[in-house]
């Protein structure tokens, strides 16, 4: 008690970080295009072309079997899968445009599909860095004031992953205990990985149990997701098909992404790319659908670009962001909810990273993305999770989520009386209108200083990075956990106890 009125005090003793309120983002523009629909169509051709006359390699025979069954051709080596186009089209159909993932508590459900614009945390990345302590290899520590700081922040909405690998947990049981805490630390939905069915199962049933729900309430209520990464060019690897296999037969969504970098894993050219990219997304939806018909799948595309002088990835580039918007289009054509990603290869939270940010999100956001995954904190193409760079995304999806409200023309905003109260000459500072509008009529950023050069020199000159130092260590210093029941804790506990004695996962 006495700890929780020490941090009332140290919270009213200094300005309250601003943010706005958390809730469901609509994205109400009408949906940028890159190219025609002629286009689209041409791409979706090719990429049936690809699934029938090259195939898809899946490396689980389990896998292989189910599409067998369901009606694919399969090579004489068993693993390559080829795909009539009319089989495509035929399970493509089954696929919900719209579904809803939960949250531990019910304020937190997000709907996927149509206008929805959901943003999520930065995820896997096996380095962690801050301005004081420079950058290290990620811990459990870190781990969870990461997932403290997601839950503060307003302009997140979900997991989307570890926001740093606790890389000093032991590799069989660390998924025990990551999502164990995180369903503690937030109430927000969360991810788990798809790295085998036991991974898999294990975190379904941490969430299952954190939500109060049963496994039969499971099945009508998405409560956990996960990515499922193709590896480019037209490889389904065992593990992450054993994980997406028991997320189909549970109704849990999968969001289905290639890595398809122009020039090393996909075609030189932005076209190439979005057809390899289209191919690889559509095979593993189909066979989610073979699994399970109508389980909820995303379409995910993160096609960029590498340099080519040193092979290494590229983000937030001009050809990301046409990618991105095409990958957005041809998403709607089979209305399936659209996943991108906040992405920069930025080693610092500086002027590169933000600028590549913007280049990032733009797209993202015309393009009507449904779901930005590496929202906040992502540096060095995806290797380090940033605090400051949390703040910094969190900052600009915030105008983002700003900018996506509807312009209000009712008669009462045109401003006529104001105009009429002050004009010809005078100022609008103090008139009516103004004055009562005057808490709600601007955006107020989180972490941007409007101060003028004198007043901000006089003040101590701090700088952007600075300001996200003390941003983020006010909000871990000011972090509530969201409650949980106690007998769901104890429950948690004993799963997790019961799970680590049996040794987690196999080695693999």
């Amino acid at each position: 008690m006495r700890r929780g009125r020490a941090r009332e005090r140290r919270a009213s003793a200094r300005d309250a970080v601003a943010q706005s309120p958390f809730g469901q983002v609509r994205n109400p523009y009408a949906p940028m295009k890159v190219i025609s629909d002629d286009q689209v169509e041409a791409l979706h051709r090719a990429s049936l072309r690809v699934l029938r006359d090259n195939g898809m390699e899946f490396q689980l025979p389990r896998a292989v079997e189910i599409l067998r069954e369901a009606g694919a051709a399969v090579d004489e080596d068993g693993k390559r899968v080829r795909f009539d186009p009319a089989f495509v089209e035929e399970k493509l159909a089954t696929v919900p445009s719209r579904f809803v993932l939960h949250g531990r508590s019910a304020h937190r459900d997000l709907e996927f599909g149509g206008n929805s614009a959901i943003w999520g945390t930065v995820g896997s990345a096996p380095n962690v860095s801050d301005r004081e302590r420079g950058r290290i290899t990620g811990n459990f520590e870190d781990y969870q004031n990461l997932i403290r700081l997601s839950h503060a922040l307003n302009a997140l909405h979900a997991l989307a992953g570890y926001p740093v690998e606790p890389c000093d947990l032991e590799v069989r049981t660390r998924h025990l205990h990551a999502l164990s805490a995180a369903v503690r630390l937030t109430d927000k939905p969360q991810f788990g990985y798809a790295i085998g069915g036991e991974r898999m199962a294990d975190a379904i049933e941490i969430v299952r149990i954190a939500r109060g729900v049963s496994r039969e309430d499971l099945l009508s209520q998405p409560s956990i997701h996960t990515v499922v990464n193709s590896n480019s060019p037209l490889i389904y690897d065992k593990a992450l098909l054993e994980g997406a296999i028991v997320m189909a037969e549970l109704n849990q969504p999968v969001v289905y992404t290639p890595f398809t970098l122009s020039g090393a894993m996909a075609p030189v050219n932005v076209a190439g790319a979005l057809v390899l990219q289209n191919a690889e997304a559509l095979a593993g939806i189909v066979f989610s659908q073979c699994v399970n018909a109508g389980a909820p799948a995303v379409y995910g595309s993160f096609t960029s670009n590498v340099d080519m002088k040193s092979g290494s990835p590229a983000f937030g580039t001009p050809e990301y962001a046409k990618a991105a918007i095409a990958s957005g289009q041809l998403a709607r054509r089979y209305s399936f909810p659209w996943r991108s990603s906040n992405a920069t290869a930025s080693n610092a939270a500086d002027a590169q990273a933000a600028y590549e940010a913007q280049m990032s999100l733009w797209p993202v956001v015309l393009g009507q993305a449904n779901y930005i995954i590496h929202g906040c904190g992502w540096l060095e193409g995806g290797l380090c999770a940033s605090y400051e760079k949390f703040i910094l995304d969190a900052e600009m999806i915030q105008m983002m989520q700003e900018f996506l409200k509807p312009l209000e023309t009712s008669e009462a905003e045109l401003g006529l009386d104001a105009i009429a109260e002050v004009g010809p000459g005078g100022h609008f500072f103090g008139c009516n209108h103004t004055m009562a509008r005057y808490e709600t009529a601007f955006y107020r950023p989180m972490l941007s200083d409007w101060r003028n050069f004198e007043n901000w020199r006089d003040h101590g000159a701090v700088e952007t990075s600075d300001r996200a130092t003390r941003i983020w260590k006010q909000l871990l210093a000011d972090y509530e956990p969201p409650p949980l029941d106690p007998a769901i804790a104890e429950e948690l506990d004993d799963f997790v106890a019961r799970r680590v004695a049996e040794g987690g996962v196999p080695e693999r």
